[in-house]
């Protein structure tokens, strides 16, 4: 088969890429940014054509899937309709090719990579598998058994999933651009569940995730007692996180991660149980997990020049805070600094609060200018980054420009945070204390 898509460099159809090459298909597509974008990196590994104008031949037979970013009157939109082409939603795409295969659907309003990464870890070093995670990274094969699917609820995605086994890491408010309520995406999320062929692994110290109705088995997970899968001793540490788990009275001991933060552990414990449950030993999880490293830009740390740069993901409230508290584990003492780009203004509007909450964690904050492809600035006046700055403690507005406010901050923890690509303002800053 032959496949095209509009908005390649996007994480999730950067990944729906790479998995169609793997299993066989010849696969192109289109992207705006020209610039390097790191979703890349796994396109050109597998020589797959990126193009950025209007003008190249596609096939007849090729079938066509887009972004959601990607809008009707967009001019490759349009060619493509032109032509005749058979156009297919990504989501819809990405459900028919992991029907074909075991799949372990994992979903959450937070901690979908690094729990559907773990997953893939612990898989890759027993048995093999395939995986689509949204950090740009996916590979496919029809000789494994397993597909770890990293299933997002914006825009309903995951409603076009059917897996055989999935999480549910827990559910709050995000997305509202989209859904009506929490109750909405709640809903949306129950459609997640009861399409789950098997078994629910879910986080039940969490009030919406507990409010669901399951039809299929369903094991809770957390801290509290009254859970199935209840983490224990735990203790966090400069160096990463220990813990015990028990399921259902089974104490199924220790276990080690190098990373940081309750929400980690939280992640792990999923992750475990549903390892051991289609039937991986529990050392063989111990090993797995004690040599885990991150998904890309998941508190990615790099030391340059004596500074300690943190490069995350983290783009809600909740993910700030957690992300931040992270860094404090593992940096006691040292000053926290954060730049934080962020890429919508209804997620500003709507979580202003919750920011600026979020960032007193740290000593210093910065935000960029909002930049957002997606939402139009008219449709939300007087939403900027200064909302938030204004309200903080010595809260700045910072660009790649005026990354010089930083120069005196080479001992510090710099963090920098967002879901759009932050590369130019590591760069910048990489120039001011070089």
């Amino acid at each position: 088969m032959k496949y095209y898509c509009i908005g390649i460099k996007g994480t999730g159809m950067s990944t729906l890429a790479q998995i169609l090459s793997d299993l066989g298909n010849t696969v192109s597509g289109y992207d705006d940014a020209k610039g390097h974008k790191f979703t890349q990196d796994g396109l050109e590994e597998r020589n797959i054509p990126i193009y950025y104008g209007h003008d190249h031949d596609i096939d007849k037979d090729t079938i066509v899937t887009y972004s959601v970013a990607f809008t009707a009157d967009h001019p490759e939109m349009k060619r493509v309709r032109k032509l005749g082409l058979t156009i297919k939603k990504y989501n819809e795409l990405m459900g028919d090719v992991i029907d074909m295969f075991k799949t372990i659907g994992v979903s959450g309003t937070h901690g979908k990579t690094s729990t559907s990464s773990m997953i893939r870890k612990i898989l890759e070093d027993s048995i093999g598998c395939n995986y689509f995670i949204g950090a740009g990274d996916g590979h496919a094969s029809k000789d494994n058994e397993y597909f770890v699917v990293e299933s997002d609820e914006f825009n309903r995605h995951f409603t076009a999933y059917h897996p055989t086994y999935s999480i549910i890491t827990n559910i709050e408010a995000e997305h509202m651009e989209i859904y009506k309520d929490v109750d909405d995406i709640r809903d949306t999320f129950e459609i997640f569940a009861n399409q789950t062929k098997d078994f629910v692994i879910a986080n039940g110290d969490n009030e919406e995730v507990r409010k669901i109705n399951y039809k299929s088995k369903v094991y809770f997970y957390g801290f509290n007692d009254n859970n199935d899968i209840i983490i224990k001793d735990m203790e966090l540490g400069e160096d990463g996180s220990k813990f015990r788990v028990e399921f259902n009275n089974e104490d199924l001991g220790e276990f080690f991660i190098p990373l940081y933060g309750k929400h980690m552990v939280m992640n792990a414990a999923s992750a475990i149980v549903m390892c051991k449950l289609i039937g991986i030993s529990l050392d063989s999880i111990r090993e797995s997990l004690k040599n885990f490293k991150n998904a890309k830009r998941r508190f990615a740390v790099e030391n340059y020049n004596g500074s300690i740069i943190v490069d995350d993901y983290a783009h809600h409230p909740t993910e700030i805070k957690v992300t931040l508290e992270g860094v404090r584990q593992k940096y006691p003492n040292k000053r926290l600094v954060v730049v934080f780009a962020p890429n919508t203004y209804s997620r500003t509007r709507d979580f202003t609060n919750e920011f600026i909450e979020a960032f007193k964690i740290a000593d210093k904050t910065y935000l960029t200018e909002i930049d957002c492809n997606r939402e139009d600035p008219k449709d939300y006046p007087g939403i900027t980054s200064s909302i938030i700055t204004d309200k903080l403690d010595g809260g700045e507005i910072i660009s790649v420009d005026t990354m010089n406010k930083l120069a005196n901050e080479k001992d510090s923890v710099v963090c920098f945070m967002g879901c759009a690509y932050v590369d130019s303002l590591i760069n910048a800053y990489k120039e001011v204390i070089k």
